[in-house]
């Protein structure tokens, strides 16, 4: 029968009876009862918060800028341009495709990532073991856990003894021992010895699965989303009143039905950023690409451009900021000894092999051999969970048998004489969170203690740097884990995290970064929690961890990041997946967000900058001609070769932002906006020579505004992707050769008059050479601008 702790729900069976009562003769269960109890209990499995692919499709199309553009299809189908409305669709199916097949890669390569991951277990079928997948599991199996294995259930210890590291479950750094009547959890690695244990939880209801459904439940949305959104509305509410009053301005001037429907519809296709949702997809692919050649897998593309917002990180102490893996951190010679003979007598009395992890430690700190003269080993005893020591026997130089032991310090000092000097060491080591050996020799009793050995859970070797590196980015470091205050503590200053330790108990609702710099001693809800406050106090936040105790936090982060040796709930709750060991690739996302959000907020400004000019500039050719000055096949052309050619911004040089980035929409529409008016009267100027002192033709003005809209284009894009002049970076080749395809494709369409009126080779040159003058005055008022809205 099992105890309190079982989860609600979960029975035993004649298995766990058999467990309690009789532990020896444990004969688990036959596979009709396993299958029996998988239909009651279903699969020792997860679900993974993953949207269905239908839904990710759908959720392409009814985003804001997919429905104007659907609107516009209405539009031209009911005015029967066929051939606009397919090259509309054409650009919306492209914006779909382009985001769900970036986003459908990212998730192709974390579940093979997961697959890689998938445990098998041994348990205890129709009376013989037999190897098989963990998700069969089901409460009451009999299960075997030996060395290096790793735990695929909640379950008891029958028989047996093991030493359990459950640092991705519970954060604490220091392995337990697990003996007969004692819980482990789904998840915990067998570091040593062998048990038979019975399963007393599968699936959702283990302690691991309980952690992963609340991933389930946490969520944040993108910045990239709420930026897309707002942008869209900004642009919407402005150029909709535009648009009310051009069409007001027709029915005013007598215009014809067949005249006012084309109008609505060109000024909702000069509206709308077409290309702006393809254009974040594409930057933060690109930036993705780049961050995986690093050894930093984004496992959705937001979180490219979230790394670079981010104004805080929460870090999970063990196997993160740590290695996960204990060290001698100090040696404590007593009186008679140096630290030579200490490690070497502790090392005697290790194992010279396995994954006990204080021997392993041990072992690597006595680097060399000892002297001629040391004692040469003659038997050894493994460390016994019952003494809490290990123990050698070895030959000294004169030829004595001497004896050795190593273990816990009260243990050790049982058999050794007292000493005064070693218990105030050994307690200002526990002060500082190490665990403390004692080591001590003698041929008869008592012993003679020869020293002390402090171990703990190293930081890695680029911590610091790392934390350091963040820092100067703008980006505090805080340190959230389970394990103790003190050992807490001592990380915090190896690794350079400086601040107050936040007190014992729940996290406040109200709390800052700038409040404290350690949170210790919390459970998974509280690090997830503290997420929220944080979110709560406006900061944008990034969590890194490798448990399953830190996914529900990796999830509600606005970036979560997972380690390379991170659990896979927690790699598949985390929006980047560091593939290399250590926190390099944290610096990397970070700088590859800001890059891309430069690189977004070029295209970005340029088309508020357009689409507020276009409107206006509807609205003044309709005034000076009495006619709409641009056909909605000229409008799809223009956007064709204007937004999408555009794109190549993308991939274009630039320098990242120096602090977090922000999302400043409405600073951005301003300026854009100021921009855009300074735009126009370029424009207005170039139609009015074309209108009174060429007297050109209705048609001819068409294609007039059409290259002016052109030119004027590439010379706002080469102001707006430089932050200082125009002149200050070189730009990719990309955005080049996209540049020489922009000024090429229309103005030669309008030379030789193919899909327009045709427009003097003379005319086209004399409006080029006057947008490249008018690029450098644009350029100084730029400067002006973007102080103001600080923007530089």
């Amino acid at each position: 029968m099992l105890n309190a702790r079982q989860p609600a729900g979960q029975k035993s069976g004649r298995g766990s009876a058999a467990a309690d009562s009789h532990p020896a003769s444990l004969r688990g269960l036959t596979n009709e009862e396993a299958r029996h109890r998988t239909c009651e209990f279903g699969l020792n499995t997860t679900a993974d918060a993953v949207q269905h692919p239908l839904r990710l499709i759908l959720s392409k199309f009814i985003a804001p800028v997919p429905c104007l553009l659907e609107a516009a299809i209405v539009l031209q189908l009911v005015l029967g341009e066929y051939v606009e409305a397919a090259i509309i669709a054409l650009l919306l199916l492209f914006n779909a495709a382009l985001g769900y097949f970036q986003e459908g890669r990212a998730q192709a390569t974390i579940a093979a990532l997961k697959s890689r991951l998938a445990l098998n277990a041994v348990a205890r079928r129709d009376g013989s073991w037999t190897i098989l997948p963990a998700a069969e599991l089901v409460p009451g199996d009999v299960v075997k856990l030996t060395l290096g294995s790793v735990v695929a259930a909640d379950v008891r210890i029958a028989e047996g003894t093991v030493l359990l590291d459950q640092s991705m479950l519970t954060g604490e750094s220091m392995p337990i021992e697990a003996t007969s009547g004692s819980d482990t959890y789904a998840g915990a690695l067998v570091r040593r010895g062998e048990a038979i244990a019975e399963v007393t939880a599968t699936g959702t209801r283990t302690r691991f699965g309980r952690t992963a459904e609340l991933v389930r439940t946490a969520y944040v949305a993108s910045s990239q989303q709420k930026a897309v959104l707002q942008i869209v509305i900004y642009l919407a509410a402005i150029n909709g009143v535009l648009t009310a009053g051009l069409v007001a301005y027709a029915f005013m001037i007598h215009m014809t039905a067949g005249e006012i429907i084309p109008l609505a519809l060109i000024a909702v296709l000069a509206s709308v950023p077409v290309a702006l949702p393809a254009t974040f997809t594409l930057a933060t692919a690109i930036g993705a690409q780049a961050l995986a050649k690093k050894g930093v897998l984004p496992t959705r593309l937001s979180a490219v451009d979230e790394a670079g917002t981010m104004n805080v990180l929460c870090v999970d102490k063990t196997g993160t900021l740590t290695r996960n893996e204990l060290a001698v951190t100090a040696i404590v010679p007593m009186a008679g000894f140096d630290e030579a003979d200490v490690v070497s007598l502790a090392r005697l009395a290790s194992s010279d092999a396995g994954q006990d992890p204080v021997d392993a430690a041990v072992r690597a700190a006595a680097i060399g051999n000892p002297p001629e003269d040391f004692p040469k080993l003659t038997a050894f005893i493994p460390f016994d969970p019952a003494t809490k020591m290990a123990e050698a026997t070895a030959i000294d130089a004169t030829g004595a048998t001497v004896r050795i032991v190593k273990g816990a310090l009260a243990k050790v000092a049982e058999l050794s004489q007292p000493s005064v000097t070693a218990s105030t060491k050994a307690a200002e080591l526990e002060a500082r969170g190490f665990r403390v050996l004692g080591v001590a020799v003698g041929s008869g009793s008592p012993l003679r203690l020869a020293g002390l050995i402090a171990l703990s859970d190293p930081p890695r070797t680029d911590t610091a740097a790392c934390i350091a590196n963040l820092h100067d980015l703008g980006v505090p470091v805080v340190m959230v884990t389970g394990d103790a205050a003190a050992t807490a503590a001592v990380v915090a200053q190896a690794v350079g995290i400086k601040g107050g330790i936040c007190p014992p108990g729940s996290i406040p609702a109200e709390i800052r970064p700038e409040d404290f710099a350690v949170f210790a001693g919390v459970l998974p809800e509280d690090k997830f929690t503290l997420v929220k406050a944080f979110q709560k106090a406006g900061y944008k936040v990034g969590m890194c961890g490798d448990g399953a105790n830190d996914a529900p936090a990796l999830r509600q982060a606005e970036i979560g990041i997972a380690v390379s040796t991170a659990t896979d709930v927690a790699k598949s709750a985390a929006g980047v997946v560091l593939m290399e060991p250590g926190l390099a690739g944290i610096q990397a996302s970070v700088i590859a967000g800001r890059v891309a959000f430069q690189r977004i907020l070029t295209y970005t400004l340029r088309s508020i900058i357009h689409k507020v000019r276009q409107i206006l500039f509807l609205a003044a050719g309709l005034v000076m001609t009495d006619h709409a000055i641009l056909t909605p096949m000229l409008m799809v052309i223009s956007m064709i070769t204007g937004d999408f050619l555009a794109m190549s911004s993308t991939t274009d040089n630039v320098r990242p932002s120096s602090r977090p980035n922000s999302w400043r929409i409405g600073r951005l529409t301003l300026a854009g906006t100021l921009m855009g008016i300074i735009d126009l009267a370029f424009c207005v100027s170039v139609l009015a020579i074309g209108k009174y002192d060429l007297r050109l033709d209705i048609e001819t003005l068409r294609t007039l505004t059409l290259v002016t809209l052109v030119f004027s284009g590439q010379a706002l894009y080469y102001v707006v992707r430089e932050r200082r002049h125009l002149w200050s970076s070189r730009p990719s080749n990309i955005v080049i050769v996209c540049s020489i395809a922009d000024l090429l494709i229309i103005p030669t369409l309008a030379v030789t008059g193919t899909l327009m009126a045709p427009l003097p080779v003379s005319i086209v040159l004399s409006i080029f050479a006057a947008a490249a003058v008018f690029a450098f005055v644009l350029d100084a008022i730029k400067l002006t601008i973007f102080r103001r809205f600080q923007m530089d």
